[in-house]
């Protein structure tokens, strides 16, 4: 659907895009704001994600930029200037950075011809990842009048999708959705009571790489163990790691010199990687949105691949009553608002809109508050928009001349110890002497055959005699206050909405725990919870391959089918509704009978999931 997509927005039409992972999502705006003059703004939320964007576009010759939380002042000043020329052609901004007063100065200069949302899901309340901060995009419309909105997302219920339209003030929205169908990719869950046994045997049948999903670091570090000690080729990776470690594991991986990587959901996103043979989740998510984008990343190539779902029941209780640690009473969050505001050292009637380092742990120790309670009384601080708390503030290292190429001319003849490095950095990083640039100390220190904390310390040095300007990477949590600081006896939040969302959260819960007990095909279960109805069974999920591994007589076949359209003249059935209706006979045999009528289109399924007979009986 990229080329309807393209054309829509070419039209000048709000559009909204509902693409798989690994659907070739970032092509339907590159493709317009390349097609036009002007420049394209894509707001997103990760800024790894965004890195990763940049240099890809870099590397084929078309020049982006990009501002998000931790860069300097100076630093986000440049990048603005450089946006104004039309020479280069996208903008990345995180969400929390299109409403500051710096970027709403510059705004009127840029020549915005397209506004594209990734991860549009984020603006819906009721959605499963919602962030606040995409609330004030609805905003830009009235500085940019008539310039159109593209929004991008691989999941979002009928629900959802109405509510990404309405908030961002779509007129005559134009939907493009692709079915959420694989054909390639088998769903199987499995009740175990031993799932690392369960595991193990998965991963030792698959060949081919894989991701193992756990829900802590800690998990991560034991299932890797675990996994080597079979003798398999395994690593963990979480975002406790350096920023080192998780590039040397995640490359090791694409390079297929590592067979699996056991992780937490910190990774995956944006990684292009089409060979991935199988992704098993060692413990359930708490949403069907979340388990599809992540066993989404199993079989880009459109090979056979596996996704599998292992719990046990001691898992869906746990799931049953995590609304209770994710959604804490207002009194707890009030509390921990008192801690952070002290920890933090942050006066009365100020704080707002600036950021500070957040070390989560010696905070949760040194108020002694209990780490889950906390963090999601954080989460709920930010949803009613006191603070944005970035958890994963992964800024990487930054360059840019800040002199002329005299200046720089007479700084290499005082100090000449400096002139390899500059030189190295001059060949290296096209435009360095125009905008910001993503610097890597590790590639510098190899090409100049020193020690990376030697090259650190040294561009540092040169960054104090005013020469560059230099921002090392940053892997600390941030927390930026988005209000000033009040009391905590007149903090206020909205608890209706608050409430509401807790209803919201328990309702995907329900429907995740229910796909573990759905009696139907699997892909069908998920195309439905998504609004995806006109979809026929899959055939290789596992109840798929049950109901193909029953065995039925010609008299069998005949009295079960004669059955079914009996059944289906003047009434309105489900397949599940169907299943029981047909009393006496076995749900197997039922089951294989109706997903062959389906694929013949002797019964069909309509928009609504309901069946009825076809044309040809």
């Amino acid at each position: 659907m990229q080329e309807e997509i393209i054309q829509s927005v070419l039209d000048k039409k709000d559009t909204l895009a509902l693409l798989p992972t690994g659907g070739g999502k970032s092509l339907c705006y590159q493709v317009p704001a390349l097609a036009q003059e002007g420049i394209c703004l894509v707001i997103s939320p990760l800024i790894a994600l965004m890195k990763d964007q940049i240099q890809n576009l870099s590397d084929k010759g078309i020049p982006a930029l990009g501002i998000y939380s931790g860069m300097s002042r100076r630093l986000m000043i440049q990048t603005l200037k450089n946006a104004g020329n039309d020479h280069y052609k996208l903008l990345y901004v995180s969400p929390e950075r299109i409403e500051t007063s710096l970027f709403l100065e510059y705004l009127p200069a840029l020549n915005i011809n397209l506004i594209a949302v990734d991860e549009a899901h984020c603006i819906s309340q009721w959605g499963y990842d919602f962030r606040p901060s995409y609330l004030r995009i609805a905003d830009l419309r009235q500085e940019l009048p008539g310039v159109p909105v593209l929004a991008l997302t691989a999941s979002a219920t009928e629900s959802v999708q109405a509510d990404i339209c309405e908030k961002l003030n779509f007129t005559s929205p134009q939907l493009f959705r692709q079915s959420y169908s694989r054909a390639n990719l088998s769903y199987s869950v499995f009740n175990a009571d031993s799932k690392l046994s369960k595991l193990i045997e998965v991963v030792k049948k698959v060949p081919g790489s894989g991701i193992v999903y756990c829900k802590s670091r800690k998990r991560t570090s034991e299932i890797a163990s675990l996994l080597q000690m079979h003798g398999l080729s395994a690593q963990f990776y979480h975002a406790g790691l350096s920023n080192e470690e998780r590039s040397s594991r995640q490359q090791g991986w694409v390079d297929n010199k590592i067979k699996v990587v056991v992780c937490t959901n910190a990774f995956g996103m944006g990684i292009d990687k089409p060979d991935v043979r199988y992704v098993v989740h060692a413990d359930m998510p708490d949403s069907l949105e979340s388990y599809y984008q992540e066993a989404g990343r199993a079989g880009r190539d459109g090979k056979r691949s596996y996704a599998v779902l292992l719990y046990n029941n001691e898992d869906v209780a746990e799931l049953k009553n995590l609304h209770l640690k994710r959604y804490p009473s207002f009194d707890q969050i009030k509390n921990v608002y008192h801690a952070l505001v002290n920890y933090l050292q942050i006066p009365v009637n100020t704080g707002e809109d600036v950021s500070y380092l957040f070390r989560f742990e010696e905070f949760i120790r040194h108020f002694k508050l209990d780490s889950t309670t906390a963090l999601y009384a954080l989460k709920a601080l930010e949803s009613d928009g006191w603070l944005f708390f970035n958890e994963r503030n992964f800024s990487p290292s930054t360059l840019t001349f800040t002199t002329n190429k005299k200046g720089l001319f007479e700084f290499q003849k005082s100090y000449p110890q400096h002139e390899e490095l500059l030189t190295v950095l001059l060949r290296t990083y096209e435009g360095i002497f125009d905008l910001p640039v993503f610097v890597s100390e590790l590639l510098i220190s190899q090409l100049l055959r020193q020690k990376e904390e030697d090259i650190k310390r040294e561009l540092i040095l040169i960054a104090a005699f005013g020469i560059i300007d230099y921002a090392p990477q940053n892997d600390s949590p941030q927390i930026t206050f988005r209000k000033n600081r009040v009391a905590s006896a007149d903090l206020l939040m909205n608890l209706t909405l608050y409430q509401k969302r807790k209803e919201a959260f328990v309702g995907r819960v329900e429907k995740m725990i229910a796909y573990t007990n759905c009696k139907q095909c699997r892909s069908l279960f998920i195309n439905h919870y998504f609004g995806d109805k006109e979809t026929t069974v899959c055939g290789i999920c596992d109840h798929c391959l049950q109901a193909k591994a029953v065995v039925l007589s010609n008299e069998e076949f005949s009295f079960i089918s004669n059955k079914v359209h009996a059944l289906l003249l003047g009434n309105q059935f489900t397949i599940q509704q169907l299943t029981e209706a047909l009393q006496g006979i076995s749900k197997r045999k039922a089951w294989k009978v109706i997903d062959f009528l389906q694929a013949e289109q002797k019964i069909t399924l309509d928009k609504n999931g309901i069946l009825k007979n076809g044309s040809v009986v």
